[in-house]
């Protein structure tokens, strides 16, 4: 027999689904296979990671240009639209930000599926959250999407320029030895404070993304990229 709290979660899924499918035929799927090549090429890049890492920071300031001031809200998913050029190439990007709490467990990976690239997110000034990589995102990004490729993402890098003797952050050498040892497509940091490094991770996600696409469609050589 159902208890209420699984009926409650059912609920929340068939609800959180529709909103997902409503979100998807604003961007339509990315790994779809036409005769006609479109103008732009589409990626899907989800972000995870435990909450209050600066996630949502990373997506707001990328597509902004600036710094979010106003409070944060954990939501269950977020998506945001943007048009950009990369490697003189013009893509079409949608960019998922997700909550890390426990209490969307069951309903965060709704927003999985055609993910092209993954951004697995910690902050180098909290050691949980970079533990956690390796113990619980990895592990659950790999469950889902065994075939998505995914970088390493350490945020508020800018703390490396603070001088406060209490700051216990992860190394620069620490983030790159946990890179190799979950196998991710690179490691890299940013700031989104600053509005540094956020591109070039946006970059590399779209790269990642088309590396994959390109040796899917190698193996299956009646695609045709889009």
């Amino acid at each position: 027999m159902m208890s209420l709290l699984d009926a409650k979660y059912v609920q929340y899924e068939n609800h959180f689904h529709n909103l997902l499918l409503e979100k998807e035929k604003q961007f339509p799927e990315q790994h779809s296979i036409t005769a006609v090549t479109m103008s732009k090429k589409k990626a899907k890049i989800t972000v995870v990671g435990d909450g209050f890492v600066g996630k949502t920071c990373l997506l707001v300031a990328y597509t902004r240009g600036e710094f979010p001031e106003e409070e944060y809200i954990p939501t269950v998913f977020e998506n945001y639209a943007e048009e950009k050029e990369i490697d003189g190439e013009p893509y079409s990007l949608s960019l998922w930000d997700t909550a890390g709490q426990e209490d969307y467990e069951r309903l965060r990976p709704l927003s999985y599926p055609n993910t092209t690239c993954f951004l697995l997110c910690y902050s180098i000034n909290t050691r949980d959250s970079y533990d956690n990589i390796k113990t619980k995102w990895a592990p659950e990004v790999r469950h889902h999407m065994p075939h998505t490729p995914f970088i390493l993402v350490g945020t508020k890098n800018d703390l490396r320029e603070v001088d406060d003797p209490n700051l216990q952050l992860v190394s620069l050498k620490e983030g790159k030895k946990l890179a190799r040892q979950i196998r991710a497509e690179c490691y890299l940091e940013c700031s989104a404070q600053r509005l540094t490094g956020l591109d070039e991770i946006i970059a590399e996600a779209v790269r990642a993304s088309m590396k994959k696409r390109k040796k899917n469609t190698k193996q299956n050589p009646n695609c045709v990229l889009v």
